[in-house]
């Protein structure tokens, strides 16, 4: 990791204008096009209302993630979850341990909720970091009740924290209804 990154927290409302085209630059470069995989608006909305955690190099920003609260309900358990959005790396800046280093300010924040959740296919990264993959089935709650999203399962992973009742990762997860990707 260098040694001369620099760690942020900054709440939506702090980020200056500057700050908010760098990450999303960031975010769009690193997602690229593919319609599947590709960075979208939406996504952006679902990343603003917590915490940014942004790491600069030399006066430019590299990386960021964003912890945003959600209700995440374990079985029937109400949990008070920070939901991670927007984990991105500079490509270029990759392989460098920025990701790691914001990670890790991301677990601290998370720490005060009940839970950490995020949806990935990128489940090696956040293993080594403790998390853990939620194998139950998945689904939305909506005003017409809940509904399965049988294409999250297997894709979402948790932190546990210091005030996570105990687990089952077999047992069913739901979050609660959002325009765009509800996880």
């Amino acid at each position: 990791m260098t040694t001369d990154l620099r760690l942020r927290r900054l709440l939506t409302s702090a980020l200056t204008p500057d700050e908010v085209d760098a990450i999303r630059a960031i975010l769009f470069a690193a997602f690229g096009d593919d319609p599947e995989e590709a960075f979208t608006e939406v996504d952006w909305d679902h990343a603003l209302g917590g915490t940014h955690v942004v790491a600069d190099l030399d006066g430019r920003i590299v990386a960021h993630a964003s912890v945003v609260p959600r209700d995440i309900h374990a079985g029937d358990w109400p949990l008070a979850t920070g939901y991670v959005e927007a984990v991105a790396v500079q490509p270029g800046e990759q392989g460098r341990g920025h990701g790691t280093a914001v990670m890790r300010v991301v677990a601290e924040i998370v720490a005060s909720y009940e839970l950490g959740a995020l949806g990935t296919g990128e489940h090696g990264f956040y293993e080594r970091l403790g998390w853990r993959t939620w194998r139950g089935p998945s689904s939305v709650r909506t005003d017409d009740g809940e509904r399965p999203t049988p294409e999250d399962d297997g894709y979402l992973m948790v932190l546990v924290t210091p005030t996570s009742p105990p687990l089952d990762l077999d047992t069913p997860i739901s979050c609660e209804w959002r325009p765009g990707d509800v996880w």
